[in-house]
């Protein structure tokens, strides 16, 4: 089967974000939702985690409908319960009440039994400053890669 091939990654977030502490969280998904999933239609980019009643959800994650999907077909951008476990979400819970904490989607794959998982991350917004030289640290790492190949 295809589906551990699956790998969507937000890159944004490395670059706007000082990644804090890491979570692998389940997803609750619809059917034609994992299937489009499988087929890697996904889109995490502008996504981002908030709690609504005791519950954390990925809000804005597009999940694009299923092709063979008739009028079951689900809605695009939905809002999507993650699934952790009761102490994580305390934990987060209080993070996230302090200034300058949220809550991020790193990546999303499907494990080997075939369930969707989200790697978030409790995390800090970087000032303008820290990103200049999140680019200059990788303009260097660029440029060391050109002169090893001379």
């Amino acid at each position: 089967m295809s589906s551990n091939n699956i790998n969507i990654k937000n890159k944004k977030a490395y670059f706007e974000y000082h990644i804090i502490d890491k979570y692998s969280a389940g997803v609750k998904l619809l059917g034609t939702e994992i299937k489009s999933v499988r087929e890697g239609k996904v889109n995490i980019n502008d996504a981002f985690c908030a709690f609504m009643d005791d519950q954390l959800y990925i809000r804005n994650m597009h999940i694009a409908e299923y092709s063979h999907g008739s009028f079951y077909n689900h809605e695009a951008k939905r809002d999507r319960v993650l699934l952790l476990q009761k102490k994580e979400l305390k934990k987060l819970v209080q993070k996230t009440k302090e200034k300058g904490f949220t809550i991020v989607p790193l990546y999303m794959f499907v494990n080997e039994r075939g369930f969707a998982k989200i790697e978030i991350a409790l995390a800090q917004g970087k000032k303008e400053f820290d990103k200049r030289e999140s680019i200059k640290e990788r303009d260097a790492k660029v440029e060391m890669g050109r002169l090893r190949k001379l």
